[in-house]
């Protein structure tokens, strides 16, 4: 039987009639919010304020209204700052943060647009509530410190603590509370400097006494907030009491090489209670291989970039913390260069005999006080002489440099000049630099190649830029762009190169431009710096726009396409050539215009398909496309149908599917729509048409019944739009099953399957609220031990409201929730002869050894909850299973039914409910119920009082 419902509910899609109106409207947006809200406030000028514990779940959803379907967009602003999500939550209706954070705390909005109108927007402040375990710091008074820390007079005792909201502290002795005045030898108050941190209060013990050696303890409270407990830390105050102290066996600083393993060793000297060490790094952070024990802190191979300032902290509270620091220096000799300086005295570059020629040497050396020069001419030692001066820099004023000066040069002289450089010890590997001082040393000199200047390229090509470098030693060459103060191909301001070549692969358009070469004044010369320019010009096809556009358009109208050229180089532009497929239908040449047309008087279906106009310069063409169809544009679903779902029998219900089309009038008359739809999670599609009589408006609103739908099943929907063309484009959508409050049926029912929860709400006057969830999505890691497996069908999918009773929630606490307001309608609306009878019935969970109670009552107009008492009543543990109850109502006004929950003496104590109804007529066999109904007689139909509005409105406009 159930297949046999199951391929009806398919088959069985009934067209029941198109209707049509005007429907596009702006945007408009709600937030509402699920997930461990500790609270939700409506502050003043209507803000409203989620209060959240940390590390719990924040959820919030953006309900939307507006056609077309409005997009949604989350931001957050906190303080000053403005950031937009990084996860693909940002665009989602529902904004999904586990495990909340502080930082995460500020204001969210919700930002809806659909093109019309301004966007939408709504936010809600989220707080975020937390207590970190607060610290008790001890200190003297400044100007009395002795030898020993608590001889003194006057100690303070200070308690602080992270969190939000702001703490109340309390201080004790033992068991017994200080107070303001409790204690002449105590004083409690707040320095001006702590006062953001709330209600920080330091204790002064003043005139030290023997009973003040004791145990002190702070209690940081936040009122227990969001089910945060009080914070506690106790601080032993004896007559040994000091602060921390230490000592390094260590030299200051420490020089290593690289490879060694360095121990640190800090030891504590004094301090009570005994003082924690820990190591820091002026780096910010220590080598991830380095280890500390007792501490020790060893550095394993250690490497240059391991140097820096290390200390160490001890800290027991009392007083300031001790710090003791060493340097840790590592051995390093990088970066030879070296420079010929001609002589000064004469006015050319050259070095000839007879002239001064000096030759320099330098080097990075950590530490550079262990730097070492030595020099060797044709390999053999050479010392300092009237005729070879040998000289060092200052390494504190600048980078470790050696000279050789070679005064009145002679034949003799020429040879290979090495510079050795060095640290003490000889761990490190020395550096060798060679310069060769010869009748060929000459200075540089730079050129560029005939006809590599301008260079022309094409774009997407390899091209060489090419400076001929001559001189002995040969220098570095340096590129850069001469024209404009911008990067290089490589993204640097300066190229190095060593063969004078600057290689740059797939050249653009943005490359073009002027190139400076110049020489390096290290490895060659110390002169002024030869240089020369390069013109690289890039030739590229012409630039045009559009590049690809759809035009739509309906058999025997005209279509026109322009196709516009944005720059190229050469900029001359030689011809244009226009065709459909490969056909070519026109050609021509550019004259001053910058922009060819063609049209098409009266579209054929042979015209439909995709034109093409290549503009074309001697490098090569830039391509117009335009694809001309006859498809019709995606149907608009329409998302704000007022209550679209009604229910004939128990097991299938019926779905009022509504849609506008986009730019009807752009193609072809829309004959049909052909409608598809599929179970969620199966892959078969069932498909019909719907047939279209007329010319469509555009937003004309479209109607079609889908029946015999299964419930719960959802089903995912497509559309596609049919014109002469043939199939336009298609749109979907996933239709859900939730309990309808139909006003054309005499039954209400609500099994809470889908949000707004059948138009129930929160009582604003209870302690805490009723929670909407399914078993697949409940947390149940507070307890385990109570609450549904399942919804009342057994469907781990299912929904259904339930009070969840664990912390913060306490015994006695209640949670109400009501329903919409219900009209009786009587059958004579001129008077009330007999009140009609209803039947509410409800299926109840209550399971758990710390179960409250669960009470019913109808609320009645111009009655207060208490005043109607409950038509129903039940407590205590009843089993892990759905029970339903029944009760027979006989309301004489407009009225509601309240739900009310009670937490139990404990955390396993969660109620749920599920499919709530109201039918007209006694009810038939009810249950055993603990109160039988005992309200005042009614009447006859129950429509609920927004329904009733709306469809009075509807029906006084036609």
């Amino acid at each position: 039987m159930d297949g046999i419902i199951s391929v009806l509910g398919v088959l069985t899609l009934v067209l029941e009639g198109i209707s049509c109106q005007g429907v596009y409207a702006p945007p408009t947006v709600r937030i509402v919010h699920s997930g461990h809200a500790c609270n939700v406030e409506e502050e003043r000028y209507s803000e409203r304020v989620y209060t959240i514990r940390e590390g719990e779940t924040l959820e919030l959803t953006c309900l939307v209204t507006g056609h077309p379907r409005p997009q949604i967009r989350w931001t957050k602003t906190a303080g000053s700052v403005s950031d937009r999500f990084q996860d693909s939550s940002v665009f989602n209706e529902t904004l999904h943060i586990a495990k909340i954070q502080r930082h995460q705390g500020g204001r969210y909005y919700c930002k809806a647009e659909n093109g019309l109108g301004s966007p939408a927007i709504k936010s809600i402040r989220v707080d975020v509530y937390y207590l970190d375990e607060p610290v008790v710091t001890v200190h003297q008074s400044i100007g009395e410190a002795k030898e020993q820390f608590y001889y003194e007079r006057t100690v303070f005792l200070r308690c602080v603590a992270n969190s939000n909201p702001p703490i109340r502290y309390s201080w004790y002795r033992g068991r017994d509370v200080l107070s303001q005045g409790s204690d002449k030898g105590v004083e409690i108050y707040e320095p001006f400097f702590t006062q953001l941190q709330g209600e920080t209060k330091i204790l002064k013990l003043k005139n030290l006494r023997p009973k003040d050696y004791a145990n002190y303890s702070c209690i940081a409270s936040i009122r227990n907030v969001c089910g945060i407990t009080d914070r506690k830390v106790v601080f032993r105050l004896t007559n040994k009491t000091a602060p921390a102290s230490i000592k390094l066996l260590v030299e200051d600083p420490i020089v290593v090489n690289p490879g060694q393993t360095v121990s640190l060793v800090c030891i504590t000297t004094g301090g009570e209670p005994a003082p924690s060490l820990v190591w820091t790094s002026s780096s910010g952070s220590l080598p991830e291989k380095s280890l500390m024990k007792e501490g020790v802190l060893t550095i394993p191979a250690i490497a240059s970039e391991d140097a820096g300032v290390y200390s160490c902290i001890a800290s027991n509270n009392v007083g300031n913390p001790a710090k003791k620091s060493t340097t840790i220096i590592v051995r390093a000799l990088k970066k030879g260069r070296f420079w010929i300086t001609p002589d000064p005295y004469h006015n050319d570059d050259n070095i000839q005999i007879g002239r001064e020629v000096k030759i320099s040497c330098q080097v990075e050396a950590t530490p550079p006080e262990e730097l070492q020069f030595s020099w060797l001419k044709n390999g053999r030692a050479l010392r300092s002489s009237e005729r070879m001066v040998i000289t060092q820099t200052d390494p504190d004023i600048s980078p470790a440099t050696t000279n050789l000066d070679i005064i009145d040069l002679k034949f003799t002289d020429f040879g290979t000049y090495t510079c050795v450089a060095a640290l003490r010890g000889g761990a490190i590997p020395e550096i060798s630099i060679d310069v060769n001082i010869s009748s060929t040393t000459v200075p540089p000199n730079l050129t560029v190649p005939r006809g590599k200047s301008p260079l022309a390229a094409r774009e997407g090509e390899t091209v060489e830029l090419e400076c001929l470098v001559s001189g002995k030693p040969k220098p570095i060459i340096l590129w850069s762009r001469a024209d404009k103060e911008a990067p290089m191909p490589d993204g640097s301001m300066q190229t190095e190169s060593y063969d004078g070549v600057l290689r740059i692969v797939n050249v653009s358009r943005e490359m073009s431009g002027s190139y400076r070469c110049q020489t390096s004044q290290f490895n060659g010369f110390n002169v002024k710096p030869r240089e020369a320019v390069i013109e690289l010009i890039v030739r590229y096809p012409p630039a045009v726009e559009p590049v690809w556009q759809e035009v739509r358009q309906g058999l025997g109208r005209p279509v026109s396409m322009n196709c516009r050229v944005l720059r190229a180089h050469p900029s001359r532009v030689l011809r244009y050539e226009w065709r459909l497929g490969s056909r070519l239908l026109h050609a021509g040449t550019f004259d001053s215009r910058d922009d060819t047309d063609y049209s098409v008087r009266n579209l054929a279906r042979e015209g439909y398909g995709e034109y093409t106009c290549d503009v074309i310069n001697e490098v090569g063409p830039g391509r117009c496309t335009f694809l001309v169809t006859g498809k019709a544009y995606p149907p608009e679903f329409y998302y704000d149908t007022y209550n679209p779902l009604w229910q004939n029998r128990p097991r299938v219900y019926g779905y009022k599917l509504q849609w506008t089309q986009m730019n009807p009038s752009a193609v072809d008359r829309i004959m049909a729509y052909r409608l598809g739809i599929r179970q969620t999670g199966q892959q078969r599609w069932w498909e019909q048409e719907i047939p279209v009589e007329g010319n469509i408006q555009k937003g004309e609103l479209i109607t079609h019944n889908l029946t015999e739908l299964i419930r719960p099943e959802a089903y995912v929907v497509r559309l596609t739009p049919i014109t002469r063309f043939g199939e336009g484009d298609s749109t979907t959508r996933v239709v859900t099953y939730s309990a309808p409050i139909n006003p054309h049926l005499r039954e209400f029912h609500c099994s809470f399957e889908e949000d707004p929860v059948c138009l129930f709400t929160q009582d604003k006057n209870d302690d805490f609220d009723w929670m909407r969830h399914s078993a697949a999505t409940r947390d149940t890691k507070y307890t385990p031990n109570t609450g549904p497996s399942g919804d009342r069908s057994g469907s781990k999918q299912g929904f259904y409201m339930y009070i969840e009773t664990s912390r913060p929630r306490k015994d006695g606490d209640t949670a109400r929730l009501l329903s919409p307001v219900f009209n009786v309608a009587p059958k004579n609306p001129h008077s009330i002869t007999s009140p009609p009878t209803y039947c509410f019935s409800f299926y109840y969970h209550m399971y758990g050894k710390h179960i409250g109670s669960l009470n019913a009552f109808v609320k009645q107009k111009g009655q207060s909850t208490s005043d109607a008492g409950p038509v129903w009543s039940l407590s205590g543990n009843q089993g892990d299973r759905w029970r339903q109850a029944k009760i027979s109502i006989h309301p004489t006004a407009s009225f509601q039914v309240i739900f009310e929950g009670i937490r139990g003496p404990g955390i396993e104590g969660d109620i749920a409910i599920d499919d709530v109804t109201l039918e007209e007529g006694e009810c038939p066999d009810p249950p055993s119920n603990p109160i039988r109904g005992a309200a005042a007689p009614g009447v006859s139909s129950i429509w609920p009082l927004s329904v009733t509005l709306f469809f009075t409105v509807i029906v006084g406009r036609r």
